[in-house]
């Protein structure tokens, strides 16, 4: 497709907008996205698109999440616009309002492409916490401690970058992102040998925190941001089901007192 600007003609740009899902659920209807089901190499067919054809890390989605959509569409989709959502959590231009009617759309996205290079959900805050104590208390310490040690090993003087973004407190979660096709390559081919290097053992993981890999992912997109030049911008979240704050807030104190709450933790 085409369109007229300046009396010139513009090639639409390709964006291949990404959402991963392992069960049926209802879905955007907007010619932006592009349902791909997670984890099929493990899962019953959904009779979707999945991530388990050309190279791919489909069979790790226990741990991976949605991060092995993100890993099939860097290997094998070409694009210049790179999306990734999961199927309860969209973009959106608005913090309020019916979340399925917020949901950001293709004709609201195009003007927005020439304003940045890399868009992301908007920080979550801690306050109380560090990136890294929030972690520690949700999940595993030594899961940080191991990805430090990989990036150090990997991309020695990282580590220190690290330090810093653990030290923060707020930081992008979801693993909810739209990339040029150059920061998503960037981004995935640091990423994605880093966890792997991390080499974590989740055996007595409960179900949750088995997930660990996407979880680390969220803060360690912070660590690769941090180092790079592109230009940011953060939108909403539509969330298409209840936040249970309360029940956030509740977790939280338990967690101060060093009891776990496997439900709200993230």
């Amino acid at each position: 497709m085409q369109r007229r600007k300046g009396g010139r003609s513009m090639q639409q740009p390709r964006i291949f907008f990404a959402v991963a899902l392992h069960e049926k659920y209802a879905l955007p209807t907007d010619a932006l996205y592009t349902p791909i089901q997670a984890g099929a190499a493990i899962h019953p067919p959904l009779g979707l698109m999945r991530d388990d054809t050309g190279e791919n890390i489909s069979a790790k989605n226990g741990s991976y999440c949605e991060l092995t959509v993100l890993y099939w569409m860097a290997h094998n989709v070409d694009a210049d616009w790179y999306g990734l959502c999961h199927y309860r959590r969209y973009f959106s231009l608005r913090r309020t309002g019916c979340p399925q009617k917020r949901i950001l759309t293709r004709a609201q996205l195009l003007p927005l492409l020439d304003t940045a290079d890399i868009f992301l959900p908007k920080k979550r805050h801690y306050w109380l916490e560090t990136n890294f104590t929030q972690y520690a208390h949700a999940h595993h310490e030594e899961d940080l401690w191991k990805a430090r040690a990989a990036l150090a090993r990997l991309h020695p003087g990282q580590e220190r970058v690290f330090d810093r973004v653990m030290a923060r407190r707020s930081g992008h979660r979801f693993n909810l992102m739209l990339m040029r096709r150059d920061a998503l390559q960037s981004y995935a081919s640091w990423l994605f040998p880093l966890l792997d290097a991390a080499e974590i053992d989740t055996t007595g993981y409960s179900a949750r925190d088995k997930r660990v890999h996407g979880f680390l992912a969220e803060r360690l997109l912070d660590v690769w941001l941090a180092q790079q030049d592109y230009r940011v911008k953060e939108l909403p979240v539509a969330h298409l089901e209840r936040q249970h704050w309360g029940r956030k807030i509740a977790a939280f104190l338990l967690r101060k007192m060093g009891i776990k709450n496997d439900r709200t933790a993230r």
